[in-house]
């Protein structure tokens, strides 16, 4: 490995944390230190000797500090490459000493966006650096201090090709994510911006993708605050896969759509089992219940604190993940004994934002699939109406069936998901496939369905299964076959006037 000694460094740091100490520990090691503005002064009150920028460009500061560095005197100090015979005699033909440090963090304009916190100086310096990183060490961020004095310490004085070209690459990404929430801010209020930038940093690299011999990690977007995967502490069982990353996002958004205390199933991105219950403990045991089969090996997710009785009931169970936004110390030691199992701590999600879907060549964007739970907007179109019982659960049976894969019907009854049919070409067999795993739990229940039944096939399987409400969309051109097939059956059917299809 070669290196590059650090004689010069020029600082200007809109961020000030580490800097005194940073500032020290170069001059130390018998680096001299170029500096302007607050930078500067902080430097120089810390007993720090300073050389001004002025007094290397001999121009003075303009347009309220706009123009700082913005001179050939500093840039072909960081530009010049230093095994470019004809760039070296260039310089000193100019009189112009190299800079083989440049440490510069922007103007914060993602917490305080606007036209002054558009930094240009300190983009132009950092994008220099980078570019000659064969010549030249970029540092953009305080965490990058103390390796970097303890490195400088451990070789005489010089860095290594490597960090400087791993400092280069933080540095571009740093100015294309500045790039990035700029472009944001002038579309700001756009439902879908003209441009969709969106700078992604690897969070974490996952066991493996949706299959072992897939490689795959989970990216977070750079400008945005940590969401509950960062924020969430995994306190046992091995590293997560991509399927149970995507199974516990399906199962913590549910969940989290009822105020009750509920528990949510998933199994391959669908929800196997949904319930609310008098605690935790009561939900999970009734979510188990919807489809016992399909729960092995699924993710869990509850809205409470677990408690030690329902951590008990899903050690019993084959269970990938469990996900709370807490667990009681005996929960803590149950889940504890199952070696495999993955116990996730997170708090609520947050508002999801525009959704991404890879294409070729691209992306479809569309914005988040917003679940209105609104009795005053829907319609009971049918002679009979629904019960207060009944009303319940419509809108659960609503929120679980959005949650799911189309073509889905979703049986329930009593806060209790007991049917749920997903995925299917055919809404008449999806209501099949429900009433078959309901096996006769459906009777006095009701039915949602995300989309309008195009024919009364599928009221006709719901009443077989013993349904006697329904809720769906409407707006199909049979809707009136259909509101009289359920007139005929003596059962109460509700449109929403809002299609839920997830694919």
């Amino acid at each position: 490995m070669s290196t590059r000694a650090v004689r010069r460094a020029l600082l200007s740091v809109s961020d000030k944390t580490g800097l005194v100490d940073l500032g020290r520990g170069l001059t130390d090691l018998g680096v001299e230190l170029v500096s302007s503005g607050g930078t500067a002064r902080a430097l120089t009150d810390a007993g720090i000797t300073v050389t001004p920028v002025d007094a290397v460009t001999g121009a003075p500061e303009m347009l309220d500090g706009r123009v700082k560095t913005l001179h050939p005197a500093i840039h072909a100090g960081i530009l010049a490459d230093r095994d470019n015979g004809e760039h070296m005699v260039a310089l000193a033909d100019q009189g112009i000493e190299p800079i083989d440090l440049v440490v510069v963090n922007l103007y914060p304009f993602v917490e305080r966006p606007g036209i002054e916190m558009i930094d240009v100086g300190g983009p132009t310096m950092v994008r220099a650096a980078a570019k000659n990183h064969g010549s030249v060490a970029i540092v953009t961020d305080p965490d990058q201090y103390g390796a970097l004095l303890d490195e400088l310490r451990a070789n005489d004085g010089a860095l290594g090709d490597e960090t400087r070209r791993a400092l280069a690459l933080e540095a571009f990404a740093l100015t294309a994510a500045y790039d990035a929430a700029i472009v944001g801010w002038l579309q700001a209020g756009d439902d879908l911006p003209r441009h969709l930038v969106v700078p992604l940093e690897r969070a974490e690299t996952l066991r493996y993708g949706e299959n072992p011999h897939q490689r795959a990690a989970r990216y977070r977007e750079r400008n945005a605050p940590p969401g509950w995967p960062e924020r969430m502490v995994q306190h046992g069982g091995k590293e997560l896969s991509y399927i149970n990353e995507l199974d516990a996002e399906a199962s913590w958004t549910l969940v989290h759509r009822f105020d009750e205390p509920a528990c949510v199933v998933v199994k391959h991105a669908n929800p196997c089992g949904v319930a609310l219950g008098v605690d935790v403990a009561d939900a999970y045991r009734r979510a188990f219940a919807c489809d016992a089969l399909s729960a092995f090996g699924g993710v869990v997710a509850v809205n409470r604190e677990l408690s030690g009785e329902a951590a008990e009931a899903i050690a019993g169970v084959f269970t990938e993940v469990v996900i709370a936004p807490g667990y009681e110390g005996a929960a803590r030691e149950v889940l504890a004994t199952k070696k495999n199992l993955r116990v996730l701590e997170a708090p609520a999600p947050g508002d999801p934002g525009l959704q991404l879907r890879p294409l070729e060549s691209g992306f479809l964007v569309q914005e988040p699939d917003d679940v209105a739970i609104d009795r005053d907007e829907w319609s009971v179109v049918t002679k009979a109406a629904p019960t207060e019982e009944q009303w319940r659960d419509l809108m659960l049976a609503w929120r679980v069936c959005a949650a799911t894969s189309s073509n889905s019907i979703v049986l329930a009854k009593d806060l209790q998901a007991v049917g749920i049919g997903s995925g299917q070409q055919s809404r008449v067999h999806a209501a099949e496939i429900a009433a078959r795993k309901a096996d006769g739990r459906a009777e006095g229940g009701v039915c949602a369905s995300d989309a309008f039944f195009p024919f009364r096939d599928g009221v006709d399987a719901a009443v077989e299964a013993g349904v006697r409400a329904v809720i769906q969309p409407g707006g199909s051109v049979r809707d009136e076959e259909v509101v009289a097939a359920a007139d005929e059956h003596g059962i109460a059917m509700v449109f929403t006037g809002q299609r839920h299809f997830r694919h």
